[in-house]
């Protein structure tokens, strides 16, 4: 297995956040800056040279299998898998498996290097052993050069070093095969997931509109209900697992205004069939964005969109971590009128922030209230 020097990880991850275009484009002289913690929303927002790289401004249709790929004219895209399983143990666990993908420049340049390439790629693998109150995460940085990292259509496959993500057919995306293994954190998945459901389009067919300028946007599809089983291992047990997982992927160049602190993200999944997604972008002064939404679907796949008028999002209690002073709501009340529901949301441990470059707080919940379920909340900009 090929492995980036200590010296490009580190300048990948100072890349993807941020911290060092301006040493890149100075040819890297002096000492590059030290990493530090920064939020996601950070990376999201308008930058300068935003208009020369591709940007999402209205619907669009997708193509699939090409669009189970790598959009490598946008500058941010990530493949992102969360799910609850339990093992066979009887013990629950949560995971989390994310690719992203980072455009360093606009255009490829004719470089006769085999190691030359605008593309930068950050993986986040964790596992939350729900029963053992314990939660531990991997980051890997990697360039999109001779195979280290990169991603294929027909079949579908994503990679960085053996974080895998493999399509079993030759078009479709499902059913496809997971894997990560992070031994110096006592962690590794091998999963089968199988989709429940056909993909949901976000927002506006698939346009998901995150600020005032129309720019401000992604594309956003979602695997809301797939079936996971395999083997889960944690701190040195290994064993069989399944549960339930949910996919969701995006594509832009700026997917945030100016003035957006940060978002919460809900991706639940009820015991009667039916998934709820919602978001609530936070403004700089605290209040909600009108341009906050989500999706419901019926258990038979039918889709409802969902403005920020249809649902209220309530914290109702607060965790604060040791290592970052970020003070996150771990317990919240959804209220959707519309749909009867009335959900009380619970992280299943407290402890889930990322303690990644790029911080912010990811894991497993469980959900009460009119319907019961399980689910995963994401957390930025505390």
């Amino acid at each position: 297995m090929r492995r980036a020097d200590p010296t490009l990880l580190v300048l990948l991850a100072l890349v993807i956040t941020g911290g060092a275009i301006a040493w890149l484009r100075t040819g890297g002289l002096s000492a590059p800056p030290t990493p530090a913690g920064q939020s996601l929303a950070e990376t999201m927002g308008p930058t300068a040279d935003a208009d020369a790289f591709a940007r999402v401004t209205g619907p669009a249709p997708l193509d699939f299998p090409q669009d189970h790929g790598a959009h490598p004219d946008y500058r941010t895209e990530w493949w992102y898998f969360t799910g609850n399983l339990t093992g066979e143990d009887g013990r629950d666990y949560g995971f989390q498996l994310t690719l992203f993908r980072s455009a360093l420049a606009p255009r490829a340049e004719d470089r006769a290097s085999d190691w030359a390439s605008r593309q930068a790629w950050m993986g986040h693998f964790a596992i939350t052993d729900i029963d053992g109150g314990e939660h531990r995460a991997s980051e890997r940085y990697q360039r999109g050069a001779v195979g280290l990292a990169g991603a294929e259509t027909e079949p579908v496959r994503v990679w960085m070093d053996d974080w895998v993500i493999e399509s079993h057919g030759p078009a479709a995306l499902f059913p496809a095969t997971l894997k990560a293994r992070a031994p110096e954190k006592g962690i590794a998945i091998e999963l089968r997931v199988d989709a429940l459901k056909p993909h949901v389009l976000q927002g506006d067919r698939g346009y998901s509109q995150k600020g005032a300028d129309p720019a401000n946007a992604s594309r956003y599809y979602s695997y809301t209900r797939l079936a996971a089983d395999g083997v889960i291992e944690f701190d040195g047990r290994r064993v069989p697992a399944r549960g339930s997982a949910w996919l969701d992927r995006e594509w832009s160049t700026s997917a945030l205004d100016a003035n957006q602190q940060g978002w919460d993200w809900f991706a639940l999944q009820l015991a009667d069939g039916r998934d709820v997604m919602v978001y609530r972008l936070r403004r700089r002064d605290g209040r909600t964005d009108p341009h906050s939404a989500g999706v419901l679907v019926d258990a038979d796949g039918r889709k409802k969109r969902l403005t920020a008028d249809d649902f209220e999002l309530t914290p109702t209690r607060y965790w604060e971590s040791p290592s970052t002073g970020s003070r996150y709501p771990v317990a919240w009340t959804l209220s959707l009128p519309a749909a009867s529901l009335a959900l009380e949301i619970t992280a299943r441990v407290d402890a889930q922030e990322m303690p990644t470059t790029v911080r912010y707080w990811e894991g497993a919940v469980a959900v009460a209230g009119d319907a019961e379920g399980v689910g995963y909340l994401e957390m930025t900009g505390y």
